[in-house]
């Protein structure tokens, strides 16, 4: 199992790659994944899903603090 850092490492990098689309093709993959019989597969690129719409979000959460 991959560990945060590399979830974000990989979900920096497909942003940086891809733009704004990158989620739209981190859905397909683990869907692909999970239609495949890969369960391992698709809960890392869910991990990355989350983690690529942690890192392209532009609005603050409810109740966090903007620095």
């Amino acid at each position: 199992m991959m560990d945060n850092l590399d979830i974000y490492r990989a979900a920096s990098l497909l942003v940086e790659r891809h733009g704004p689309d990158v989620a739209i093709g981190a859905a397909c993959r683990a869907d692909e994944l999970l239609a495949g019989g890969n369960t391992e597969g698709y809960a890392v690129w869910k991990r990355i899903l989350a983690a690529v719409a942690e890192i392209t979000r532009t609005t603050a959460a409810k109740g966090e603090q903007v620095n």
